[in-house]
């Protein structure tokens, strides 16, 4: 019998510790700034994965290649960082509008059914008490917030993660822009599409684009097993939930430019050239140049 290959972090590659040094992997170690307070800074442990990533055209033939080289957690801390993430999207969601009535807050009960003695029954004193049908609810749900708090980075760290562990699992493919393709919509020109591109439309696909033209959108919208996202629906359990996983090439430059890794130099040396082409403060110009005149 087959086996699924979900994204999820259950069976990703990247989530097991045994994995230190996964290939075509970058460790770039960054060092916190030195301050009084803290005498051994920690280190920022900052894994690249880079995976090559197939081009499909619109009929389904390999025109090309591209690279994904994402942020991503170390393995050993991985599972903690996605599943923090995952829980507080699904816990955000959560409304807290839920609602019940104790026995104080029920309609009626307030004259005694019954004599305390004398009648062979229980004693009773309300018949809105929790034990009948129509009396209150022990310990009930009352509106409440759900929300919970996690920083940004952690949050984009998290999806990064899950989009190279999906990129090294082989569950991802890229095709060209196709949002010109389609005429028209027409629901069955997609599901063909779908397979040329080798994806089964009974599987859990999900797609990112920078842009979902109408046509594509309802295309591929009667479609149960698909999600179309952009940048800005980009969630965590979307990515971890889909089988497959398809780019554009345009939104392959956005993942690698927004969750892509930054190294220090490069930062540090766009720093020394503004300071080169700027005049320190407090230092008047020379007489005769040119400022002067």
């Amino acid at each position: 019998m087959a086996t699924s290959s979900s994204l999820s972090f259950f069976s990703s590659s990247i989530f097991f510790p045994s994995q230190k040094n996964p290939k075509n992997s970058i460790s770039v170690l960054r060092h916190t700034k030195f301050s009084p307070n803290n005498a051994l800074p920690k280190p920022l442990v900052v894994s690249s994965q880079l995976a090559n990533l197939p081009v499909l055209s619109f009929t389904g033939e390999k025109i090309g290649e591209t690279f994904l080289d994402l942020k991503s957690a170390p393995p050993d801390t991985a599972r903690a960082v996605v599943h923090r993430g995952l829980v507080t999207d699904m816990q955000n969601k959560r409304r807290g509008t839920a609602s019940t009535l104790t026995r104080g807050e029920v309609r009626g009960g307030g004259k005694k059914p019954y004599p305390q003695k004398k009648t062979g029954r229980a004693r009773r004193g309300s018949q809105r008490t929790p034990l009948r049908p129509g009396g209150g609810v022990i310990f009930g749900p009352k509106p409440r917030d759900w929300s919970i708090k996690i920083n940004r980075k952690e949050k984009k760290l998290a999806i990064s993660t899950a989009l190279s562990s999906a990129a090294a699992a082989a569950n991802t493919i890229v095709v060209e822009e196709f949002d010109e393709k389609f005429e028209k919509p027409k629901t069955k020109e997609f599901i063909e599409a779908m397979r040329r591109w080798g994806l089964d439309p009974k599987q859990k696909a999900t797609f990112l684009m920078m842009d979902v033209s109408e046509n594509v959108e309802k295309s591929s919208r009667n479609i149960g097993t698909l999600k179309m996202l952009t940048p800005r629906t980009l969630n965590l359990f979307d990515i971890l939930d889909a089988e497959t996983l398809v780019l554009t090439p345009s939104s392959v430059d956005f993942l690698n430019g927004r969750y892509g890794v930054e190294l220090e130099g490069e930062d540090d040396e766009e720093e020394v050239e503004e300071d080169e082409g700027s005049e320190p403060e407090g230092v008047e110009p020379e007489e005769g140049s040119n400022a002067s005149e």
